[in-house]
């Protein structure tokens, strides 16, 4: 256990009677990577948000590198990089005025090379001075991921990283994945897209209503089988109450 950097232990969240999470036990060891999937509503953004120390679980513990986040999570949050729906970014600030301030928010050593370091990397250069409310979604999709990598975290947390992005942003995030599970980073994200998870992911877990369906390793030859046990999983769902699950997704996302 001492190599888990997610631990989560009979895990619940609920908002006012609608139930995310319903007594999930899940462990995360150092160095995988993990797709979660599950329909709308299944409580995928509301995990990632706990392990993100967003929000307070309302049952359950969870620690983060062994440390348990309810005696509180000074000691981890600088570990953790998060990639949410809300970018976190000031409109009224340029890309590169944000990453200093975020920079100096986590001590980053050398603040203005590794700001400009990832204004190159994430594709920002021609954009790095104007404000973050003048960019399209995918640049500025593409400053909240350099925000998320800038303290070089060794947890990264992401949700949905590729919705409503251009093959461009999508191939560019994709790479930068791929460098920080090279460097040894441990990740888990939210996708819909079954084919972007299998091929950034060593193992994934199936979220329905709230609770665990299924978890084990994936490989992209396992696709197909996957894919219909999936569709089934889903389906199943559905026939339990879509009406609620509506709900309770858009409850689901409170700002932080």
């Amino acid at each position: 256990m001492s190599d888990a950097v997610i631990r989560a232990e009979h895990l619940s969240r609920r908002f006012g009677a609608l139930t995310a999470l319903d007594d999930l036990t899940l462990t995360v060891p150092r160095g995988e990577s993990w797709a979660v999937f599950g329909p709308n509503g299944a409580g995928k953004t509301t995990l990632l948000r706990l392990c993100g120390t967003l929000l307070r679980p309302t049952g359950g513990r969870i620690h983060l590198f062994g440390a348990d986040l309810s005696r509180g999570h000074a000691a981890v949050r600088g570990r953790v990089g998060v990639l949410s729906h809300q970018s976190f970014l000031y409109p009224d600030l340029t890309p590169t005025e944000n990453l200093l301030f975020y920079a100096r928010m986590f001590g980053v050593a050398g603040a203005p090379h590794r700001v400009a370091e990832m204004i190159e990397r994430v594709g920002l250069t021609g954009w790095a001075h104007q404000p973050v409310r003048t960019l399209s979604r995918g640049l500025e999709q593409r400053c909240a991921l350099a925000r998320a990598l800038l303290h070089q975290p060794d947890l990264l947390l992401l949700d949905e990283p590729f919705t409503g992005l251009d093959l461009d942003a999508v191939e560019t995030i994709d790479a930068l994945l791929h460098e920080e599970r090279a460097r040894g980073v441990t990740v888990l994200l939210t996708t819909h897209d079954l084919g972007r998870g299998f091929a950034l992911c060593d193992r994934a877990l199936v979220l329905v209503r709230g609770k665990i369906q299924w978890q084990g390793s994936i490989a992209p030859d396992d696709r197909a089988n996957f894919e219909a046990v999936y569709a089934d999983t889903v389906r199943a769902s559905r026939r339990r109450g879509p009406r609620r699950i509506a709900r309770k997704a858009r409850r689901e996302e409170p700002a932080p």
